[in-house]
């Protein structure tokens, strides 16, 4: 999780962040099931459990593909992208959600708040370096995962897991310390804690002068929810898996060490590889591995056959 340049100059809003991740309504306690409509065999849309400002935001976008026959008696994995990363909710997750289903899981994919289609005109650039507005972004990914979970065991289905890539991954970990109802989580290169990466690795002098400012921004955030690490999750260890790049130079590996630490060592893949080839799909047999890992603690039997 990376902050730069903020919409208005210096103008982090840290304190309303503050107040609000460390308040009762950052993550409330009740969560209801998504009302959703489908607009053909495989997208959904539902209303968003935090609406906002931004009308465009305030409808949550989705796609379900779901197994050939009695999809409401199948597992199902919510596949969550990473920061922006439209290339893998458009063309690489319809790929691995149709090998998932060979493999006997349903798949849902979630549009982010501010992402794609949801993201407003007025805001195309994002503000980057608005604290509250991260802060509120964080908490209606949460919302909405939680929704449509709910959403799929009310259909039926017998479990629910989450599998994120990056930002996604962060989304999902935050999700899982507090919904007990996932029966797994998957979490690809997440960003444990804030850190001001763009001021450390730009070579413009602008923006590397903002490195101090950032850097007590990002302190002051380390102590709430943004950071995994002061957050315990809801499920057992057991059903935690944790895959980290040790040439991520996005994603320390250093601070999913510190995460794997805090949260009990739960598993632990350390790839050889940097955060681009792991989020993007460059690693053959990945998605196999995890789908096997995944299997047993949905109550699948193991995948007999690989998938690349």
């Amino acid at each position: 999780m990376t902050l730069m340049m903020p919409a208005k100059e210096y103008d982090w809003r840290l304190e309303e962040a503050l107040r609000f991740l460390k308040g009762p309504d950052f993550v409330p306690t009740d969560s209801q099931p998504a009302q959703v409509e489908f607009n053909g065999p495989v997208h959904f849309r539902f209303p968003a459990p935090r609406p906002c400002d931004f009308t465009e935001n305030n409808v949550v976008h989705g796609r379900l593909y779901r197994c050939p026959e009695r999809w409401q008696e199948r597992p199902i994995i919510i596949l969550l992208p990473g920061y922006n990363d439209s290339a893998s909710y458009q063309l690489r997750f319809p790929l691995l959600a149709r090998r998932c289903n060979r493999a006997g899981f349903n798949v849902a994919t979630l549009v982010p708040p501010y992402h794609f289609q949801r993201c407003p005109r007025q805001r195309a650039a994002f503000d980057t370096g608005d604290c509250l507005f991260w802060a509120e972004q964080a908490a209606q990914a949460i919302a909405e995962i939680r929704a449509l979970a709910g959403w799929l065991l009310g259909e039926g289905c017998p479990a629910v897991a989450l599998w994120g890539y990056s930002r996604g991954a962060a989304n999902a970990g935050m999700t899982v310390c507090r919904d007990a109802r996932l029966a797994a989580v998957v979490m690809a290169c997440p960003p444990v804690r804030c850190k001001p990466y763009d001021e450390q690795l730009a070579v413009r002098p602008s923006i590397r002068g903002r490195l101090q400012s950032v850097r007590g921004v990002c302190e002051s955030l380390k102590l709430t929810a943004m950071n995994l690490t002061m957050t315990q999750p809801a499920i057992p260890r057991e059903k935690i898996l944790l895959i980290e790049g040790i040439h991520d130079l996005v994603c320390s590996k250093d601070d999913i060490e510190d995460l794997w630490q805090s949260w009990g060592q739960p598993d632990i893949w350390r790839l050889p590889c940097g955060h681009v080839r792991i989020c993007c799909g460059g690693v053959p047999g990945l998605p196999g591995r995890v789908l096997h890992w995944l299997a047993p603690r949905l109550n699948k039997p193991a995948v007999t056959y690989p998938i690349r």
